[in-house]
C-alpha cells in the first residue's frame, strides 16, 4: 500500500490556508465574475486554487493538474499522478454565505482515486478517504447508513426530471432539491446523514472525483446515471451524472432510474 503521508499533511496545511483565505475574503467582500458557461466564479475560488496548487507543485512538481479554474492541458493524460481541484463546489450557495459548499480535491495515482478530501470551512467538515484505508471525517471513521426500518432518505438534482416524475418517487421515498455541492452532498451520504444522491445531469470530474474514493471507501456505492463504474482523469472530464448510495438502497434507486423517460 502506498504512503501518502506526505500528501496528507501537504493537502491539510494548504486547505487550512485556503480557508482562512476565504474567510478572510468575505471580511473585505467579494468579487464575482460570470464565466462563459453562466456559472459564477469570484476571487475566493482563485484564491483556493492558487494556494492549493502552489502548494501541491512545490512538493509534486512532475504531477498533472486538473481544476475547474484552470485551462485544462492535455499533458495531464500523460501523468502517472493527477491532482483534481474543484476549488469551491457551490459557489453559489458560497456567495450567500450558505454553509453548502466545500473544496473538492483528488489525486489519481496511476488510473485510480487514491486521495479524496472534502473540506466545508463554514462546518470545519474535513472528510477524508485514502485507497485501502477507512473513510474519515475530522479523523473518526464513517460508514454509510446500515440503519434499517425507517424511509429512504435522498437528495435529487431535480432540474432534469419533471415533476410528475419526482411526485411518483416521493411516494417510496423522501427526495429533497440537491443541495449547492454535489461534493459535499456525496460526503453527507459517506457519512450515513442520508441514504443516497441521485444525480442524473452531467456532472465535471472536478465535481465529483475527491467524493468517488469517499463514499466507497465508506462502504457506498458510486456509479453513474446509466450504474456504470466512473473513471478519473478522462481526455474529456465529464461524468454521465452520479448514483451514490447505501448499498442496499441501489435496488430502488434502479427503479427510479428506469422510470425515466428516454
Amino acid at each position: 500500500m502506498t504512503d501518502y503521508r506526505q500528501e496528507l499533511s501537504i493537502i491539510r496545511q494548504a486547505l487550512l490556508l485556503a480557508s482562512d483565505r476565504l474567510h478572510r475574503i468575505m471580511y473585505e467582500g467579494l468579487a464575482v465574475q460570470i464565466k462563459p458557461d453562466g456559472s459564477p466564479v469570484t476571487n475566493a475560488d482563485l484564491e483556493v486554487n492558487r494556494i492549493v496548487q502552489e502548494a501541491l507543485f512545490a512538493a509534486f512538481p512532475n504531477d498533472g493538474w486538473l481544476s475547474e479554474e484552470s485551462p485544462d492541458d492535455a499533458i495531464r493524460l500523460q501523468k502517472n499522478r493527477v491532482w483534481i481541484l474543484d476549488p469551491i463546489d457551490g459557489t453559489k450557495p458560497f456567495i450567500k454565505s450558505l454553509p453548502q459548499f466545500a473544496i473538492s480535491l483528488a489525486l489519481i495515482d496511476h488510473g485510480q482515486v487514491s486521495i479524496g478530501i472534502i473540506f466545508n470551512p463554514a462546518t470545519r467538515e474535513y472528510f477524508c478517504a485514502v485507497r485501502g484505508e477507512p473513510a474519515t471525517v475530522n479523523g473518526r471513521p464513517i460508514q454509510v447508513r446500515h440503519t434499517t426500518g425507517h424511509r429512504l432518505s435522498f437528495l435529487v438534482n431535480t432540474g432534469p426530471i419533471d415533476r410528475s416524475t419526482i411526485r411518483t418517487w416521493r411516494e417510496t421515498a423522501n427526495c429533497r432539491t440537491l443541495m449547492g455541492s454535489i461534493a459535499y452532498s456525496l460526503a453527507l451520504v459517506a457519512a450515513g446523514q442520508i441514504d443516497g444522491v441521485i444525480n442524473i445531469g452531467t456532472q465535471n470530474e472536478w465535481d465529483i472525483a475527491a467524493a468517488l474514493l469517499l463514499v466507497q471507501a465508506a462502504e457506498g456505492v458510486v456509479v453513474d446515471r446509466d450504474v456504470k463504474p466512473i473513471q478519473c482523469n478522462q481526455p474529456d472530464p465529464t461524468v454521465n451524472g452520479i448514483i451514490a448510495a447505501r448499498p442496499d438502497a441501489m435496488p430502488v434507486i434502479q427503479q427510479f432510474l428506469a422510470s425515466l423517460p428516454n
